[in-house]
């Protein structure tokens, strides 16, 4: 007959080999005949669910042991859904990432009360878009009078501007153009996704929006290329995109050292358009692995056919230049940040 004390001892001497022997396990045999979720912060169909969904048919291929990606999507709260659970999860095994919205790790320095997370804890595993070749547009229709940005400064002429919930960049950026640019934007909230903006925008509910370049070239193709929509103003850009040199960036139009300074703040998120990671404290050698993973990704010649079928702008970065810029987010003035949560949430 085993005594008690025989017997913990050994369940505790049979729990502590099961660790160890998984511990003792390769990243590959770890990976080996397992589901990797990618969790999307948007509803199906968007840009960021677009670009996870490519991401998700091929990083697999790329990461020991060759397991499958499923997609999850869990939209909510301006992407604050997605990235409080990641901080707070349990699953740390490697085998949940995700794609964050752009603008939601600002968040966290903004002092928003519904981020409760810090950005610099994430294990970043890269961005597919470091906006080299893109830009963040301030679109009207093609039959909108303003036909350049000075219009937009007339009396008489107005730009309504879709915007979607609190958090997402189209939302601000509207917001900055009409009360730090001081354009004549009306900004209209409460579209769920530049799609349904869209659709308003040809009906004539709205009469644009401010959306990523490549994001119009891959979800509506046949409007940019027929010159249905109209670019008025570019953010995200340190200069003009040489495919739009007649169009001004935001920069241009200001002048006052604090002005600029709010901007290159909220523009920082561009950076890091569309950015990949994972929850804190993933083993080292998983973590290492999905980093590059991603990058071997990126590179690669199906990957890359598959993005350009898709009209997707790609200008990738690793998980460490992801870091470097969010560590710029956390460095900036707080009575920088101030002034610019105090601007975007008034505008709201």
């Amino acid at each position: 007959m085993v005594r008690p004390l025989a017997k913990f001892v050994v369940v505790l001497c049979l729990a502590t080999l099961m660790a160890s022997a998984a511990l003792a396990q390769s990243v590959e045999q770890f990976y080996r005949g397992k589901t990797v979720t990618m969790i999307v912060p948007t509803s199906a169909g968007g840009n960021f669910d677009l670009n996870a969904r490519l991401v998700a048919r091929h990083i697999g291929r790329f990461i020991p042991g060759q397991p499958s990606v499923v997609v999850q999507n869990m939209p909510g709260a301006g992407g604050l859904l997605l990235a409080n659970q990641l901080m707070n999860t349990r699953d740390h095994d490697g085998l949940t990432i995700g794609i964050m919205e752009r603008g939601t790790p600002q968040m966290a320095y903004e002092g928003d009360a519904n981020a409760r997370f810090d950005p610099l804890k994430f294990l970043w595993l890269g961005t597919l878009s470091s906006y080299a070749s893109d830009s963040y547009l301030m679109l009207v229709n093609d039959n909108h009078p303003a036909r350049t940005i000075d219009d937009l400064r007339k009396p008489g002429i107005v730009a309504r501007l879709g915007g979607d919930t609190p958090g997402s960049t189209n939302l601000t950026f509207a917001i900055l153009a009409r009360d730090l640019l001081k354009l004549n934007v009306s900004v209209v909230r409460g579209y769920a996704g530049a799609a349904n903006m869209f659709l308003a925008m040809q009906t004539g509910e709205l009469d644009g929006q401010v959306i990523g370049l490549g994001s119009v070239r891959g979800a509506q193709p046949a409007l940019w290329n027929g010159k249905k929509v109209r670019p008025l103003l570019q953010f995200g850009r340190l200069e003009r995109l040489p495919e739009l040199k007649d169009v001004p960036i935001a920069r241009e139009l200001l002048s006052a050292p604090d002005d600029l300074a709010l901007l290159q703040f909220a523009e920082l998120s561009f950076f890091i358009a569309l950015p990949f990671l994972a929850p804190p404290d993933v083993p080292e050698d998983r973590a290492a692995a999905l980093q590059k993973a991603f990058m071997d990704m990126t590179r690669d010649p199906t990957f890359l056919d598959d993005a350009h079928k898709a009209n997707f702008e790609l200008s990738p970065t690793d998980g460490a230049t992801v870091r470097s810029v969010i560590e710029r987010m956390a460095a900036t003035p707080k009575a920088v940040i101030k002034r610019y949560v105090d601007i975007v949430r008034k505008g709201m």
